[in-house]
């Protein structure tokens, strides 16, 4: 466990990672390109609170069908860096997992905001401040202990501190409605969200709204006059916050895609402000941008987050007027995108795009960041930095099925509660504990905190289970994206299954059974413990302390199985490697 002093001179070093420095000659050409064009927009998602390097592995299991299908974000390893011709080692480790754990060893940790505000500073000065505006997507005030004990206030100071300009949101919303309010308050850039408006009985109520008119709760767009250019940011929120999180934090606000609102907001924009570029701050999740982009016309750049989707260039995507390009900017801190555009008479004549991975041991810890972070932590560094255990597994998440860390929150579930079979959601957030490596508390939090940790016990029949499966397996594989309402699949403890992605809803999940081989049947019970109830609050104790409790008592942690499911029908899907999905 670092001590105050090791910690404050790690970070100065900008180690935190204590791994070999990579050469100035690579840290220029990475980071030291030319700016292009006469304007730059930056932009970072998904950071998910994480004020500290961390590690992350991306995915080796991202299934797209239907159109999605053997197309970006939809492709892992190989087929990765094939399709976008990465070559370069660096790259290669940042947008996949291929040799994971030996590259990690060589270039370390990824992220930190002290990191990424040096980056930030550094891309602003090499266009000119007045040129460069700076973009957050959302899930920023979420996914640490510091951010759940400030109620995400220590994100909005560091977002201040590195000069936000203007952000949109998704978890922020799960703090309860006048947090959010707050928080936004204090925020010093702009928040914009066309598609959240009051409900009609708030209204009535004068609850407290951009506009009463329209019912806007938020601003639905900026206008950003830089040195040579006009720029519109429309902001689109998370449209289903209020499903896939408890609706009770937010009862008088409503969430949707509202494509055709957005079309009418675009072509407004274009009459009355006449910008030269009009952005949208997006947290659709990729799949979604990409549909919405080729249906609503006279968007130029839509700048996406929410699925964490690392995606090296952009996408020009068609439309009935034109092609509007559509990013993701990954998650966690790891990346900063640059979309520079040469703009000229009122459009973009050109454009150049790069997702730069954000290295913690080519970039300085900028020490006002610094100091910021070391002041939120102090409080709860005790409980932060306890050592629980052990791990013999690299412990990650990210995937559209079981990661090794979830199978770890799923066994300590199973027995905690002493139940036959554990369920945890397919959140895409938390960080990645290498293997050979001391398990803290602050690991824990990074996967589990958040505003509504309670624990349940409960029986369920067969059938109920099966339902469950099938309801998430078509809320990430439902071919149309406007129904794909967010996350990965539920994980598992103590089952299995056989899934066809392809099929419809209520034939995708069969063959459940125990991890002794007892097949699940319809009108049997079984015990089930699970976490993070969204249509009413459990009972039971936070997650995070049933899983340290779990690590404290094993000392040592090995994930010798992981309960994935047999997939079928996905065989040639380039967004899966076969022998890690079954």
């Amino acid at each position: 466990m670092l001590t105050r002093r090791e910690f404050l001179q790690l970070l100065s070093s900008a180690a935190l990672c204590g791994h070999i420095p990579l050469s100035a000659a690579s840290t220029e050409s990475l980071y030291g390109f030319k700016p292009f064009g006469n304007t730059r927009l930056l932009h970072f998602t998904d950071c998910h609170a994480q004020l500290l390097p961390i590690y992350y592995r991306e995915p080796d299991v991202n299934i797209g069908l239907a159109e999605a299908t053997n197309r970006p974000p939809h492709l892992v390893a190989q087929a990765m860096l094939d399709h976008f011709q990465l070559t370069d080692p660096r790259l290669i480790h940042a947008f996949t997992a291929v040799n994971y754990e030996q590259a990690l060893l060589k270039y370390g940790k990824v992220g930190g905001f002290a990191h990424l505000a040096t980056l930030i500073k550094q891309m602003r000065s090499q266009m000119g401040a007045q040129r460069t505006l700076l973009l957050d997507g959302g899930d920023t005030w979420q996914g640490s202990g510091t951010a759940y004990k400030t109620q995400g206030m220590d994100m909005v100071e560091a977002c201040n501190l590195l000069g936000v300009d203007v952000m949109t949101g998704h978890w922020e919303f799960t703090y309860q409605d006048h947090q959010t309010l707050a928080n936004i308050a204090a925020f010093n850039g702009t928040f914009v969200a066309q598609n959240v408006h009051a409900t009609e009985e708030a209204l009535f109520a004068d609850s407290p709204v951009f506009d009463s008119e329209s019912g806007h709760v938020f601003p639905p767009y900026t206008i950003k006059t830089l040195a040579d250019s006009r720029v519109a940011v429309i902001g689109q929120a998370f449209p289903y916050t209020p499903v896939a999180n408890p609706k009770r934090f937010i009862p008088d606000w409503t969430f949707g895609i509202k494509e055709e609102e957005l079309q009418t907001l675009v072509d407004e924009i274009r009459a009355q402000h006449m910008p030269d570029v009009i952005v949208l701050l997006s947290h659709n999740g990729a799949d979604v941008d990409i549909k919405l982009a080729s249906r609503v016309s006279h968007i130029d750049v839509i700048l996406g987050g929410h699925t964490h989707d690392g995606i090296p260039h952009a996408l020009e995507i068609k439309n009935p007027q034109g092609i509007t390009l559509v990013t993701n900017a990954g998650s966690n801190g790891k990346f900063l995108g640059v979309m520079d555009l040469a703009i000229s008479g009122g459009k973009i004549r050109d454009y150049r795009y790069r997702l730069l991975p954000v290295f913690a041991n080519l970039l300085p810890a900028d020490t006002a960041m610094l100091a910021h972070i070391e002041r939120v932590r102090q409080p709860f560094r005790p409980w932060l930095e306890e050592e629980l255990g052990y791990t013999e597994s690299t412990l990650y998440r990210r995937g559209n099925f079981n990661g090794t860390f979830d199978q770890l929150i799923c066994n300590a579930l199973r027995e905690q509660n002493d139940t036959q079979i554990s369920l945890s959601p397919g959140f895409r957030w938390g960080t990645t504990v290498p293997v050979n490596s001391p398990i803290t508390m602050e690991h824990v939090l990074d996967q589990t905190c958040m505003t509504y940790p309670e624990t349940y016990r409960q029986e369920m029949t067969g059938a109920q289970l099966k339902l469950i499966l099938e309801d998430v397996c078509d809320n990430l594989f439902n071919p149309n994206p406007y129904y794909q309402q967010g996350g990965d699949m539920v994980r598992l403890g103590g089952m299995n299954y056989h899934c066809q992605p392809k099929q419809k809803i209520g034939h995708r999940i069969d063959a459940m059974r125990l991890d002794n081989g007892e097949l699940i049947e319809a009108t049997k019970t079984y015990t089930v413990a699970g976490w993070a109830t969204v249509n009413r609050r459990a009972i039971g104790a936070p997650v995070w302390d049933q899983v340290a409790e779990h690590i404290r008592q094993h000392k040592k942690i090995t994930i010798d199985g992981v309960n994935t499911p047999k997939l079928s029908g996905v065989d040639n899907n380039l967004g899966r490697i076969k022998s890690n999905a079954g």
